[in-house]
Parts: structure tokens; sequence; C-alpha cells
């Protein structure tokens, strides 16, 4: 029975409960999230297409470190190459007509590096097979891989188009080399850091905004009410997002995040209302300048009168177990290892520190779930084939995306606390760094004082 106390706490603390009600704990220490404007649509477009601009530029040097003398990509409207959409400018919504890019690592005779067409007639064939002929390239990548999204964007159909169109001399030429793809799209130029640590912000601000009693009334509002009104800020906002935001409650009854954590993965959890005493968890993440932002936070929901002080102390302690995850995780994080070494050498650490769990991390930033090795897998804990054992690149932003279980003696049983943040590489500190921080605290949804009142 909670009544009694729970008037004994208000009579005793009916002033702190007043000050308080309409605050929250942030998620870390000296941080209080703000929502980041965007710039007007136009400006985004300049600073984007100023990005695109100076990762092209890299590309000459790329196919240098990788042996290829060229870079042929190819695409139909609607139907493009993954790269495709690193390269465009930002007002192209699409690829038109037949789209044509030539890079050249180092050309001859004082001609382009790069050329570009959009043709609906034979002339792009003409074109490339004069050049082809001037340069002579000894090797001509196509992005064709079978298994990696970013290195085999080449449709079927446009793969029979170019051979027919440039002539059959220049097959045997053809090339895979899967890192001109993956490192394009995964290298950040610089001046990206400072806006997406603005869109971090926002991501953040909007679930501690989501995670409180502003928004959440227990027992009325449901997971999907939350998921909902996610949505529906970011688009208040001006963003977009590259996924539904999902919310879970990680000590429901019967429910199979609870049960299962494999089950965080279904986009369509079963929906209960918020009630006193639940753990609850959002994957939440922004789109917005051509970026894309992935996060994982926590929240609990005290009873009637309780503060910060009557959080469980299983659930402080789950929360601090995780964060040691993400340290262990992003000290193994070694420039030039595969993930799976990564995932090997974090797994066996944090077994000799006792703790268990599941680590799944991943390249984000032009995509959500972007191009680089993966390290780890919900489903493949011992090592993920091809996509595992691509190099860690430097350059690049990541999510560092886990869980670790815990025991919780104030409810009998294990629970398991995911996380996620995003980092980037650091030329100065050498590590990786957080793009805006950490959770290191429950978020807190409190039931105003009044209320209290009127459930007794």
């Amino acid at each position: 029975m909670r009544g009694p106390a729970i008037l004994l706490a208000y009579l005793v603390n009916s002033v702190t409960s007043l000050t308080e009600v309409s605050a929250y704990v942030g998620t870390a220490p000296g941080k209080t999230p703000q929502f980041q404007a965007l710039p007007s649509l136009r400006e985004q477009a300049d600073l984007v297409d100023g990005w695109t601009e100076e990762r092209k530029a890299l590309i000459p040097g790329l196919l240098r470190k990788y042996g290829i003398d060229a870079w042929l990509m190819s695409q139909r409207k609607y139907a493009e190459d993954t790269v495709f959409w690193a390269l465009k400018e930002a007002t192209q919504f699409s690829a038109r007509r037949r789209t044509t890019h030539l890079f050249l690592a180092d050309p001859l005779n004082g001609a382009p590096s790069s050329y570009s067409w959009i043709e609906n007639t034979d002339a792009v064939w003409t074109d490339l097979r004069q050049i082809l002929a001037a340069q002579q390239p000894r090797s001509i990548a196509l992005n064709t891989h079978p298994e990696i999204a970013f290195a085999g964007g080449l449709h079927a159909g446009e793969l029979d188009a170019v051979i027919r169109g440039v002539g059959e001399e220049w097959k045997d030429r053809f090339v895979l080399e899967p890192m001109l793809g993956v490192e394009v799209i995964a290298t950040m130029v610089k001046g990206r850091l400072p806006w997406y640590r603005k869109m971090m912000e926002t991501a953040w601000a909007i679930i501690e905004e989501g995670f409180s009693e502003k928004t959440i009334v227990p027992g009325k509002s449901t997971s999907w009410d939350i998921e909902w009104w996610m949505r529906e800020r970011i688009q208040s906002l001006n963003y977009t997002t590259w996924f539904q935001p999902s919310v879970f409650i990680l000590t429901g009854s019967g429910f199979p995040a609870a049960e299962d954590p494999s089950a965080m993965d279904d986009p369509r959890a079963p929906d209960r209302p918020i009630v006193y005493g639940d753990l609850i968890h959002t994957d939440f993440g922004v789109t917005a300048l051509g970026l894309n932002t992935d996060t994982q936070h926590i929240g609990y929901v005290l009873y009637p009168g309780e503060t910060e002080a009557d959080v469980p102390k299983g659930f402080v302690d789950g929360l601090k177990k995780v964060n040691r995850l993400q340290d262990i995780v992003k000290s193994n994080m070694k420039i030039g290892m595969t993930g799976n070494e990564i995932l090997k050498a974090a797994l066996k650490q944090a077994h000799s520190e006792g703790i268990e769990g599941k680590i799944y991390c991943h390249a984000t930033g032009e995509w959500g779930h972007s191009a680089g090795t993966v390290i780890g897998m919900t489903n493949l804990q011992d090592e993920v084939p091809v996509l595992g054992d691509l190099p860690l690149l430097k350059n690049t932003f990541y999510s560092i995306e886990l869980f670790a279980e815990h025991f919780v003696p104030e409810r009998n049983r294990t629970i398991v606390f995911p996380q996620e943040e995003d980092v980037y590489w650091d030329d100065e500190s050498n590590s990786w760094e957080w793009v805006y921080g950490r959770q290191e605290q429950l978020l807190l949804i409190r039931t105003p004082a009044e209320d209290t009142l009127s459930e007794l």
C-alpha cells in the first residue's frame, strides 16, 4: 500500500514538491539541452552544397589510396546508386534521365578529374568512350558489391547499359573496390560537426520534454501517445526523422521488451498506459541538413510525492553499468581495426569486469545506419559477416549502441539498460568524443503535488 506513504511525503515535503514540480532532472550533469532552430531552406542548401563540394574534392585522393584509376557511376531517375545521395546538389530530389559520373585519380594532359552527364540519348556513351580512350585507365571501379549497400548501388539493368554503352573492350577493366563508396559516404567534413551537435542537442531536448510531466500523465499517456507526440514535435521544429520514434516500457509485465531485449527492434511495440514505477526507454533521431542522429535514453516514472532520492538504487546502478560498457566500447574503437576485432576486444573486457549485455554499434550521419564497419548486431555477437570485416575509419560519426543487463533487487529481476549516443573522431585528442554528451542520470517524470491530493 503506497497511499499513507504518499500522503506523508506530501505533508513533509509540500514546499519542495511545489518548487520542483515543473522541473525535471537532465540526462547529463551541467547540460540543459535547448531546441536549435534551423536556418532558412536557402541557407541550408548553401551549407549542404559546400560540404558536398569538400567531399567531392577528396575523391581523387581516395582513388589513389585504393589503387583505382577511374570510378564510374550511372543511374536512372528513381533508381539511384546509393552514393548518388552523397554527391547530389541540395536542390536535387532524384537523379534525372540518366545521370552519370566519372572520376579520375590522375587525369592526363590537364583534363578534369570529374565529369557528369544528365542525358537521355547515346551522347553520354560517346563522350565516355572518348574520355576513356584518351585517359586509358587500367581499372574502372563500379559499385557492384553483393552485400554492402554503399558499394553495391549500381542496378543490374544499368550495368548492362554501361557495358553496351562503353563497349566490351572496357569490360575487362571493370573492378570492385567497396571502400570507395564506403569512405566517400562515411567521411564527415569538419564543417558538419557544429550543426550535427546542434541537431543532437535538439534530439536531447525533445526526449527530455517527452519524458517529463509536461507530456506524460501517468495512467493515461500510453507509449504510442508519446511516440506520436515526438513525431509531431519534430515536425513543429521543421526537422524530420529517418525512423518512427519508439517508446518501450522496460519493466512492463508481459511487455516483450521487458522479457526479450530483441523486441526493441520491433517498430510496433505493444501499447499500454505508462504508470508509476515504470522504467521507460526511447529510440529517437532527427534529420536535417543531410544528417541523421540516433539516440536512446531512459526515464523513470516517480510515484506521487517522490523525488530523485526515491529512485530505486538498482535503476541508478544499471545506468552506471551501461555507462561503463559505453566507455569500454569507445576505448576499444581503434582506427584501422575491423568491427569484428573491436567487438571481440570490447566483449572480452566487459566480461572480465562482470558486465553482460550486447554491443551493436554502427556508423551514422549521412544515413541513420551509415557507411562503415559494424560492431556487432543484436543477433550477431561473435562476428558480423562482411560488414564487420571492414576497417574502422576516422573522420566519421558513430552510434555507440548497446545494452547492459543488471539485476535490480527492488524488482527481483534482471533488466536491460539500453543506451545509444553518437560520437565523432577528434584529431586533436586522437580519440572518439561524444557529439553532445551521454545520459548519466535518469530522466524523471514527476507528479504534481496537487495531483497527489486529488488521487487520495
